[in-house]
Parts: C-alpha cells; structure tokens; sequence
C-alpha cells in the first residue's frame, strides 16, 4: 500500500494519453513509483513565490512530470507532463489554479 495518494489532473490525463507509446509507459510508472517516494532523486523543487505546497518536477530524459505534494493530507497532484526544451515552466501558475 503507497502512503501518499496520487491524483492526476484531467487536463493531464489527456497529456499522458497523448504521449508517444515507449515515453507514456515510463510516465505511467513514475507516477505510480511517487505514491510511495514522492522525492525520488531524479526530481527537484520548484520555487514559486506565495505557493504553500510543495512543487517538484521529475525528470525522465527530456520529459518533466510536474507535481504537488501537500503533506498533510499526504497527496501527489500531477499536474502536467511536459518535454523539454521548449517547456519553460512559463505556464506554472495557471497550471495551478486546476488543483486548488
């Protein structure tokens, strides 16, 4: 049993289904790898000002999966999956208005 419950977003449920088949497969299983170490060493902090959750991104070759966790109800909201370059992290907070 994970100690943390993962929530995907719709607006990312459709992004993950979109993904080409070898990149949604690693996708599929790092999201279900964090219920149970939502800090995993490949993922780093975001800093956003005024946010008082706590926002990761995890990556995975040029993909990033990007995350919320909020201890005390011990959830992971993704909320996007996104490729890098040309992802810049512009679109953030509107990103997080769809899981407040």
């Amino acid at each position: 049993m994970s100690n943390y419950t993962v929530y995907i977003t719709p607006a990312c449920f459709k992004e993950i289904k979109s993904l080409p088949g070898h990149i949604r497969q690693r996708v599929r299983r790092a999201i279900s790898k964090l219920g149970d170490n939502p800090r995993p060493s490949q993922s780093k902090v975001l800093i956003v000002p005024d946010i008082e959750i706590e926002l990761r991104r995890l990556r995975l070759d040029k993909w990033r999966v990007l995350y919320a966790i909020t201890e005390t109800d011990r959830t992971i909201d993704i909320f996007a999956v996104r490729k890098r370059p040309p992802y810049d992290y512009g679109d953030l907070e509107t990103l997080l208005k769809e899981i407040e």
